[in-house]
């Protein structure tokens, strides 16, 4: 944090709707995340919900889609999320005391790894006023053909973009009216290193490719703050987790795709 110029950081934040941080976390301190990924894939993933541990193929573990929550499964990685620079930098950008939310693990393997649908954070969230930030960090090397994440700069300023179902399992929504002008001419794709971060708000439109790759997968972690000054719509969000819940269970018993 002390090599970042905060008010930089804000002003990109705000204008742009994101902030790329290049060698965000050095290898050293990777190696010790990923240590503990695996620790936490062999030990703990086996006995975790359903709905916290997402599959390409339910049959195949070397699938593994997303894992939801391990802050709440495991102290190295509560500890990650709640008393870390990644906190820090949350409350630098959102200008306010950040509340640790959720820490989640990304994945796409390789020549099976599905498209992340064009969406925005918010629609899940139910946030008003919508002060959240997710941040994405690269495990690896991530490019257009594994599947980098693409935002839409500027796209936090416009409000809420209309969602529907999409068939997508992990990421049940989509934006139904995108690909406008507005939307093709300010995509922009973020190959990331190892290491690297990046930070996004809760209404940025955002997306990442299919992973076309024949032997890369791409791993990454998602941290997930909220303002303190957010506030959920209680009745909406938990009508949209009922949903989400059939939706689940239909899967896990081989329903759905």
């Amino acid at each position: 944090m002390k090599n970042i110029d905060q008010q930089k950081l804000k002003d990109a934040f705000h204008q742009d709707g994101y902030v790329f941080l290049p060698g965000f976390m050095s290898s050293e301190e990777m190696d010790v995340l990923t240590e503990n990924l695996s620790r936490f894939i062999r030990e703990k993933v086996p006995e975790l919900p359903p709905e916290h541990a997402f599959f390409e193929d339910k049959s195949n573990p070397e699938t593994l889609k997303q894992l939801f929550n391990l802050n709440t499964y495991d102290p190295f990685f509560g500890q990650l999320l709640s008393e870390s620079k990644f906190k820090i930098l949350a409350e630098t950008v959102l200008e306010e005391k950040a509340i640790a939310k959720n820490l989640e693990f990304f994945n796409k393997p390789p020549k099976i790894g599905k498209p992340t649908p064009p969406h925005q954070d918010n629609y899940y969230f139910k946030l008003d006023p919508p002060n959240a930030v997710t941040m994405w960090l690269a495990l690896e090397d991530v490019d257009l053909e594994n599947g980098c994440v693409r935002y839409v700069k500027g796209s936090h300023l416009h409000g809420m973009r209309p969602h529907g179902k999409s068939e997508i399992f992990g990421f049940s929504q989509t934006i139904t009216d995108y690909g406008t002008e507005g939307d093709l001419a300010n995509e922009i794709a973020f190959p990331a290193k190892r290491g690297d971060l990046l930070i996004h708000h809760s209404m940025t439109v955002h997306m990442a490719s299919q992973n076309t790759s024949e032997t890369r997968s791409r791993k990454a972690f998602g941290f997930l703050y909220w303002g303190e000054s957010a506030k959920e719509d209680l009745a909406t969000k938990e009508a949209y987790r009922t949903e989400i819940s059939d939706e689940i269970r239909a899967n896990a018993l081989g329903k759905s795709n």
